[in-house]
């Protein structure tokens, strides 16, 4: 009895279009990262050259080493500073999602709320918070508080209307699937205009997140300039008095470096929230 003799496997055949999409994945995936980072690093490469060739007074441009060892030599005062201006920009944030979801679920529920109040609340938006400043620390004895309902005015919007926007997004074929099934009010709002409304909402939460951190910054410098110190714009604020230019920037590097985080941080919350069923965040093979 004989064996019939089997070869070894053939490989199988390589799809040069897949594997020329995977290195372009894997060269995206670095670049994403490298590519961001070598243009910091030769911009501040680019000013310590322009500040050291053309000997720029520090009083004038600090260079980034100046700003640097003011960074870490003033860390005591930064630190605290910052926490104030992160607690205060947190705060409004939050009331501002809370405040702004509350209402927009009361304008899709009731348009007499909506006719109402909606004006008012146009009317907060495209007031000047640096106008709003000094009146609410008039009235109000609390500088924190302040500063608190300043930046409040100027994230509370974009949450509102995205939301109301969102809320009545809803599949009109899914309304009337609603309807002839008998839902309730509160089922619409949970299965139906929620989950079309959340994409909105998260749209919403990353322009408020950086609006939050602007208020609080006008509110500090506007607070501020009444001997009030808080957080690192008053502390900014002070070191342009003081001629300390590597504190100012070393406060306004801090204050980016926040929005960047704040940034960050809602981008990712909407990614992870999305990622499996929406379209702009699904991925494509």
């Amino acid at each position: 009895m004989s064996l019939t003799e089997t070869g070894p496997v053939p490989a199988p055949a390589i799809d040069e279009e897949e594997a020329a999409r995977a290195r372009q994945d894997r060269i995206n995936r670095i670049a994403k990262w490298t590519l961001p980072s070598a243009v910091m690093f030769f911009t501040i490469l680019a000013w310590h050259l322009y500040v050291t060739i053309n000997d720029i007074p520090h009083y004038v441009l600090p260079g980034p080493v100046l700003v640097a060892q003011s960074i870490v030599n003033d860390w005591n005062l930064l630190w605290p500073a910052m926490v104030l201006t992160s607690r205060l920009t947190l705060l409004a944030l939050l009331f501002a999602i809370l405040g702004g979801v509350t209402l927009a679920v009361a304008f899709t529920q009731s348009r007499w709320a909506e006719m109402s109040f909606f004006p008012y609340a146009v009317i907060l938006q495209v007031t000047p918070v640096v106008a709003v400043a000094p009146l609410l620390q008039i009235y109000v004895d609390s500088a924190f508080v302040a500063a608190l309902l300043c930046a409040w005015i100027v994230a509370f919007f974009p949450i509102l209307s995205n939301t109301t926007i969102g809320l009545k997004s809803a599949d009109h074929n899914l309304q009337d699937l609603f309807t002839i099934y008998g839902a309730s009010r509160w089922q619409r709002l949970r299965y139906l205009a929620a989950p079309s409304a959340l994409p909105f909402f998260l749209g919403g939460l990353k322009i408020a997140g950086g609006l939050a951190l602007i208020g609080a910054v006008v509110a500090e410098f506007v607070i501020g300039r009444a001997g009030t110190g808080l957080g690192l714009a008053s502390t900014l604020l002070e070191a342009s008095y003081r001629f300390n230019f590597g504190r100012l920037y070393a406060s306004l590097i801090l204050i980016s470096a926040m929005g960047v985080v704040i940034f960050a941080v809602t981008s990712t919350i909407s990614h992870l929230m999305l990622r499996k069923w929406h379209e702009s965040a699904l991925k494509r093979d």
